[in-house]
């Protein structure tokens, strides 16, 4: 029953990895200078910087997961954004305590998130793409 299900799988949960990424990227595209604040309240160097970076690994790697074009290595991209990203902005072992729920809740969610990400990187994005059209 599963091989019959593991194109259309392939293509929906790329599609539902996708809508995390996309939304967000076009948030920090629309309200840049909020971006930009919100990398700054943490701390880090060249904020402006960071949020273009954001928001093109977020952009471009969701469109590249919803294509099938290049997914390997976009889905490594992601992996790796998510893991930095979760280190810097959820952070629960240095939040208050009325806080580090949440935190650690959003933490481990980007880590299971990677997880995934991951695993798309190792097995592909299946049939229905346009890096299995591409093969010859």
């Amino acid at each position: 029953m599963f091989d019959k299900l593991q194109h259309p799988l392939s293509l929906l949960g790329r599609l539902m990895l996708a809508a995390l990424f996309l939304p967000a990227g076009i948030g920090k595209l629309t309200g840049f200078s909020g971006t930009v604040g919100y990398i700054s309240s943490a701390g880090l160097p060249f904020p402006e910087l960071g949020a273009v970076v954001a928001l093109l690994v977020e952009i471009l790697g969701s469109v590249a997961l919803i294509i099938g074009l290049g997914t390997r290595p976009a889905a490594l991209v992601l992996a790796l954004f998510t893991l930095v990203a979760s280190f810097f902005f959820h952070g629960y072992w240095a939040v208050p305590a009325d806080q580090q729920s949440m935190q650690q809740l959003l933490f481990f969610k980007n880590v299971a998130v990677a997880g995934g990400l991951l695993i798309l990187a190792a097995g592909g994005p299946g049939a229905w793409s346009a890096d299995a059209r591409r093969q010859p």
